[in-house]
Formats: C-alpha cells, structure tokens, sequence
C-alpha cells in the first residue's frame, strides 16, 4: 500500500496550469482554479498558467514552450478531453510526448467509474513526458479536476510517496540525451 514516508523531504514541484477552452477566461475557470488552489495547497509551485482555445497548433504551442522552460516542472491541463470534433487536448498532447505514461488514463477511467459509472469511457485523459517535463491532461469540469488531483497526482508529484513516486524519477527523465553529441 502505498503510503506518505515522513522521514522523506518534501521536494515543491513547478507547476503550470492549462485551461483549454473557447470560452473561459480566468475569472470563471473554475477546473483550472481547482487545481492551482490543490498544488498550491499541496506546497507546490504555480509556475505559470493559461487559457487557449480549442485548437492542435495553439495547445502544442503552449506545451512545446512549457518544455523548453527549465523552470517547469510539470503541466496539467483541463478540458477539451472529450469526443466532440471541438475537443482536441489529447491529439496536441500525443504530438510533443516522447514517451506515454499510459497508467494515468487508465487510473483517471478507473477511479471515475465510481462517481460516473460507464460514462467515463468518454474521458480521454492522458499523461506523458517531454523534454524532462510531465504531462498531464484532464477532462474539463471541476469533479475531474478534483478527482485527477485528489486521486492521482497530489500522490504521484509527492516526494515523500512510497514505494515510488514521479518526483524520484525527474532528475533520470533526460538521461536517454546523456552523452549525446
């Protein structure tokens, strides 16, 4: 069972937080809110935050420029997950990902199934890594916010975490690059 060890330090992750939509702004974002009031809360770092439209080269852009930034840790973004022609986060998110991490998805559908039962085969959450940068996109509404935060990634971005945890693994993330000329 997996289990919070105090005898650990607590290492503060920078955070950014993307909204995806085309019609929030900041003032009415409540999912993108939830999440920077959870990592804040959680003693993490807001690194940045944004909101864009519904568009693969906007969301892609935005990902591409979070990677390259070294003071970035990780991005979570909200929305824009689903099945409508409108929805196209996971599509942006497969085009910088070098490598998937399959299990969050699987876990979001998972720990979903609970609260809305077979309607969370409709959820395309998705995680992944680029250029030593975690990756993770949740659906849009603020009870999949919780639930992606609460459920997996308030765990999984603790470094305290036992037996294992995403935080250990950041500084081995670009290692395939080592001694490349």
């Amino acid at each position: 069972m997996s289990k919070i060890d105090e005898s650990r330090p607590f290492l503060p992750v920078r955070i950014a937080v993307l909204t995806v939509s085309d019609s929030r702004t900041e003032a009415d974002d409540r999912s993108g809110g939830i999440l920077v009031e959870r990592l804040q809360e959680a003693g993490h770092v807001l690194a940045d935050r944004a909101i864009v439209r519904d568009d693969i080269g906007t969301i892609v852009d935005r990902l591409r420029s979070w990677i390259a930034d070294s003071e970035i840790d990780a991005v979570i973004a909200t929305g824009g997950t689903g099945l409508t022609g409108r929805d196209v986060t996971p599509e942006a998110f497969e085009a910088v990902y070098e490598k998937r991490i399959d299990g969050f998805g699987e876990l979001f559908r998972m720990l979903s199934y609970d609260k809305i039962a077979t309607s969370t085969m409709q959820s395309r959450a998705t995680g992944g890594v680029a250029g030593g940068t975690y990756l993770f996109a949740l659906p849009g509404s603020p009870g999949a916010c919780k639930d992606g935060w609460d459920g997996i990634l308030k765990w999984q971005l603790d470094s305290r975490l036992r037996p294992c945890n995403l935080v250990e693994l950041m500084p081995r993330l670009m290692e395939h690059l080592d001694g490349a000329a």
